[in-house]
């Protein structure tokens, strides 16, 4: 057995490196990995004091890669696809021996979004359990082993979870009454709604996308009157149209007709809603095939 200190280096930290190898950013490579800037300085610099080697020069304007920085992306990446490979391997292999699954679908997408992979998923399983909830409801249930999985809206906290980002995202629009002069504007950017009153969460009930949406507001010069918004769609909706105030749904909510609301898209946003899967380890190889699916 080897004793080499990086046996036990961990491969997400070869996973943020090649992220931010593609970006040459941290702030974007940030985003894509759904987790703020700080922490994952701290992993690059982590994986160059294990390496022994400085991977990206750092300027004004970005990163960019070293020499040294180019070698090791050039010997992980195969590391990473056998990865990916073994995975889907994995997957398939629990995929014969599942019978039942109890899944979670977040509310923070327009459910019907999902009617295909609910198709889907029970022609593979001979029991299925849907539960739909908010995205922080669903990782309680599944840290408490009352879900197999659940799809939910990114970023999350996800502590303790294995967490698959899936490729399908949506950038969030503004849903306002249709009697607001903005509302004639065919879309819109977040500082002319500076003005009006915002139907927004606390930061307790969902702090990973409060502080995600936090950052992006203050980088657009938003700060609104947030009011805080009901948890039901339909009664939220009812107040807009009443005027109360205006609220930012993911774009699949536009597919909605009510009544004295109007949706617009948001110029010049970075403002979008990613689905992951969760799991906990111990159901990775019984339910990893569900990432090829959802």
């Amino acid at each position: 057995m080897t004793t080499s200190p990086l046996y036990s280096l961990d491969i997400r930290l070869l996973r943020y490196f090649a992220v931010v190898a593609q970006e040459n950013n941290m702030s974007r490579a940030a985003q894509r990995l759904f987790m703020s800037q700080p922490p994952l300085s701290r992993h690059i610099r982590q994986l160059e004091e294990r390496l022994g080697v400085t991977l990206f020069v750092r300027h004004t304007k970005g990163l960019t890669l070293t020499d040294e920085g180019q070698r090791v992306l050039d010997i992980i990446g195969p590391l990473l696809a056998l990865q990916d490979k073994t995975y889907v391997a994995l997957s398939e292999l629990g995929q014969s021996g599942t019978h039942s699954l109890r899944f979670g679908l977040t509310t923070a997408f327009e459910q019907g979004v999902f009617n295909s992979l609910e198709m889907e998923l029970e022609a593979r399983v001979g029991a299925l359990n849907i539960a739909r909830h908010g995205s922080p409801e669903l990782v309680r249930q599944v840290r408490r082993g009352k879900l197999d999985a659940a799809l939910v809206a990114l970023p999350l906290e996800t502590q303790g979870l294995t967490v698959i980002p899936l490729d399908r995202q949506e950038p969030l629009i503004a849903a306002l009454p249709a009697h607001w002069p903005e509302a004639k504007a065919d879309s819109l950017t977040l500082n002319l709604l500076n003005t009006r009153p915002l139907f927004w969460f606390k930061r307790e009930r969902n702090p990973a996308f409060f502080d995600y949406t936090r950052d992006i507001f203050r980088r657009a010069g938003y700060s609104p009157n947030c009011i805080e918004e009901p948890l039901e769609h339909d009664v939220l909706l009812a107040r807009i149209a009443r005027g109360e105030g205006v609220s930012l749904f993911p774009a699949s909510f536009a597919a909605i007709q009510r009544q004295g609301v109007v949706f617009r898209p948001l110029n010049n946003s970075s403002l979008r809603v990613q689905s992951g899967l969760i799991m906990l380890a111990d159901n990775e190889t019984r339910f990893g095939w569900l990432a090829s699916v959802v």
